[in-house]
């Protein structure tokens, strides 16, 4: 296992919580490898089929893996993601799996186009803290950290929460 001199991070949650507007703020202000995955799949044609249901294709999480081995052993990646129990534990030095009030999540994927069974499922889904728990049974529990992402206040907060934590634990770790 090589060192890594900067930490690995997943921000998980229901779509539409901020997880790519908080990763690519942090990316920027911490000079951490940003990846969306959705984009990666995208871009990689890692897919498994079509969900006629969600109308959205299936992710090939094995190909997401080993798309991502090398550069998760380097460090100083930050994985944006909607689920999170198919990565390897080994990856990830802190997991913060992003909360929305059920209002706010709802007027967010509306605007995005979600309607019907897709619309519902993902308002439930945070309702029952589905990623949440996903997040506790997949990674060790100290590492696992829910923050709420409703407000710019919010995102502000998070933004400084997990900037002085990856300053100090650069500061443990080199």
């Amino acid at each position: 296992m090589r060192i890594m001199k900067r930490p690995n991070i997943l921000l998980t949650g229901t779509p539409g919580v901020g997880k790519t507007t908080l990763g690519k703020e942090l990316a920027q202000r911490t000079g951490l490898t940003y990846v969306n995955v959705g984009d990666l799949a995208q871009e990689g044609q890692l897919f498994d089929g079509f969900d006629e249901e969600y109308q959205c294709p299936i992710l090939d999480e094995d190909r997401v893996v080993d798309e991502l081995e090398d550069k998760m052993g380097d460090g100083g990646v930050i994985i944006d993601y909607h689920g999170c129990d198919f990565f390897p534990e080994r990856w990830f030095h802190i997991v913060f799996v992003l909360r929305t009030d059920n209002t706010n999540l709802y007027n967010r994927l509306e605007s995005r186009g979600y309607i019907g069974k897709k619309l519902q499922d993902n308002v439930q889904c945070e309702i029952f803290q589905t990623i949440f728990e996903e997040a506790m049974e997949a990674y060790k529990e100290e590492i696992v950290h829910q923050l709420p992402s409703n407000t710019p206040e919010d995102l502000e907060r998070n933004m400084d929460q997990i900037v002085q934590w990856i300053e100090q634990w650069m500061k443990d770790n080199n």
